[in-house]
């Protein structure tokens, strides 16, 4: 029995289904067509085999292969997800909305986290989880910097410093009214307090600090988004719900003289 091409998919984009499906909330539903078309692909190719060819006895080979094919399959995943820009698709509008649960959404029970099948899998999910946790990844990169800055002292008190010679400045420029009186004075202690503040920041280690957190920051962000699933986020974020059609009923009522 043959079925009839389906006409929408010669006018519907992926980047329009897709758009659609995300608007909707039913997004996650992509992040499953990988894994059932792989596991669904092998059985079915099977089937005809088995019933012509005898099972062989040994299994040795299959298994080294089915091996192989997994570790060839991780290799591209990985290397999809360190070429992939994780912010292709992020937007100012997805900063702008709620911050999604920590325990419910974030972290998610254990069965949520699974190792991306395909390569296109890993970049949906990364992409796509770095909008929804976009909040929850930035208050993440200030702990690991945080963190950092804890572990290198020394960074902190040049950091402290450089804040309390800036503080200075804008003392002396404040009272001293340099704005209007001395504008030339005031560019010249302005271009010294730059000198000064890349000196002790170079001198106090403060760009080590900082290189340790953003390399933190992006390789827990990277796993976090390529091993968790595309599941529904709680009811609290309105913004990830499906949108529904509000229907209004108009009453009319007839007056009689």
């Amino acid at each position: 029995m043959s079925f009839a091409p389906n006409p929408l998919s010669l006018t519907v984009t992926d980047p329009a289904f897709e758009s659609w499906l995300r608007d909707s909330g039913h997004l996650y539903t992509l992040d499953t067509l990988p894994a059932s078309s792989s596991s669904s692909a092998p059985s079915a190719s099977s089937s005809p085999s088995s019933s012509n060819k005898p099972i062989p006895t040994s299994t040795s080979t299959s298994t080294s292969q089915s091996r192989l094919s997994f570790f060839l399959s991780s290799l591209r995943t990985l290397a999809t997800l360190i070429s992939n820009n994780p912010l292709a698709k992020l937007q100012v509008a997805d900063l702008a909305g709620p911050t999604p649960s920590w325990t419910r959404d974030f972290i998610g029970g254990p069965g949520e986290y699974s190792w991306p099948v395909e390569s296109p899998q890993a970049r949906l999910r990364v992409q796509e989880n770095v909008r929804r946790y976009a909040k929850n990844y930035m208050f993440l990169s200030l702990l690991f910097f945080t963190c950092c800055l804890y572990r290198i002292p020394i960074s902190l008190l040049g950091l402290v410093a450089c804040l309390g010679i800036w503080e200075g400045v804008r003392f002396c420029i404040k009272s001293w009214e340099m704005e209007e009186k001395y504008p030339v004075l005031r560019q010249v202690m302005v271009n010294v307090a730059l000198i000064i503040t890349a000196s002790v920041l170079y001198i106090c280690y403060f760009q080590f600090a900082l290189v340790y957190a953003i390399g933190l920051s992006y390789a827990a962000m990277l796993i976090h988004a390529s091993l968790r699933k595309l599941t529904p986020l709680s009811k609290s974020n309105g913004s990830s719900q499906p949108k529904k059609v509000v229907k209004k009923s108009v009453r009319f009522s007839s007056s009689s003289k």
